[in-house]
């Protein structure tokens, strides 16, 4: 068994909540990630699913040290980053990266996008054989844009285009570690296919291993090894990607499921489709208990009790009182 190449132990990651007016003061925590435990072994995809402001994206960014973890520990390749300064993750950028959600806002306009891909090798201090221009042509073509076009500006390329230019200059230091925050997600749904197919085909090319962010599980069917599924900060249900989708335990993962349009229409209108009430609890005051009590269909006094443990049924690691 190979030694994970990322493990996360107890993560959690609060942001203080001040209060209006000239003395404001912390009254409180939004509690974004709050205790959650996974590992992705080399050459892996681990998909994390979830509805809008569970603390997907904070998981990525946590893991990466672009947020300081309140609590927990973030294990790469064996060592403990948790508490590295910014200059021994200076080091590691080298072999984690991140692909980030809007492929508009994620590049400088004001940069060409040759400079754009060669800046990791300007702040690195690392000169690739041949030059750096040559790398970097290289770059935009394995991932699908035309070499000749270096010199030209991020508002000159389309939306797939420019998040083609974010996985050239995720590349470009040869990591070991992606986190693809909803790479895809402000995509065309013809293009989503697209720039899924070439990530996973970097993947197998360079061995990468990825967290795959995506509110959308019909996306990370694709391309994951494994899927977890969070909601308000914590993992409600872990397995590989076919127990998830073929028999899932936790009734939000089976709620998420029936949301996902089928294409067949006779099956369509037979399935039960799962309307969840309510809508998604404050972090800063998260439920007692089960943090999905107040919108789960199978809720009973324990449920608003006690916290449940995420502990393996079947093939798959459950947080919940009464697993399918």
């Amino acid at each position: 068994m190979s030694v994970p190449i990322m493990e996360v132990r107890d993560l959690a990651k609060f942001f203080p909540l001040a209060s209006q007016g000239i003395f404001s003061r912390v009254k409180g925590d939004n509690k974004a990630v709050n205790g959650i435990s996974f590992s992705i072994r080399p050459g892996e995809t681990l998909g994390l699913v979830g509805e809008s402001g569970c603390g997907k994206s904070t998981v990525g960014r946590t893991i990466l040290k672009l947020y300081e973890p309140t609590s927990g520990s973030i294990i790469f390749e064996g060592e403990d980053i948790s508490n590295y300064s910014n200059s021994q993750m200076k080091a590691l950028r080298t072999k984690m990266q991140m692909i980030f959600q809007d492929p508009y806002s994620s590049l400088n306009p004001r940069h060409t996008v040759g400079s754009i891909i060669a800046a990791s090798y300007e702040i690195q201090k690392i000169v690739p054989e041949g030059g750096v221009k040559k790398a970097v042509q290289e770059l935009m073509e394995r991932v699908g844009l035309n070499p000749e076009h270096y010199n030209r500006y991020p508002h000159e390329f389309s939306g797939g285009q420019r998040q083609r230019i974010g996985i050239a200059r995720a590349l470009a230091l040869k990591p070991k570690f992606i986190v693809c925050d909803e790479a895809v997600s402000a995509l065309d749904v013809s293009i989503q296919a697209q720039v899924i197919n070439l990530l996973a085909d970097l993947r197998d090319d360079f061995g990468l291993s990825y967290l795959f962010i995506a509110h959308d599980l019909s996306v990370v069917q694709h391309i994951s090894d494994r899927v977890a599924v969070m909601y308000l900060g914590k993992i409600m249900e872990l397995a590989d990607v076919d127990s998830i989708y073929n028999s899932p335990h936790h009734p939000y993962t089976k709620a998420l499921l029936s949301a996902v349009p089928l294409p067949d229409p006779l099956l369509e209108e037979k399935r039960e489709q799962i309307v969840l009430s309510g809508d998604l609890p404050n972090p800063a005051d998260p439920p007692a208990g089960c943090v999905f009590n107040t919108r789960c269909w199978k809720a009973k006094e324990v449920c608003f009790a006690t916290q449940p443990e995420l502990l393996q049924v079947g093939s798959s690691q459950v947080a919940c009182h009464f697993p399918e």
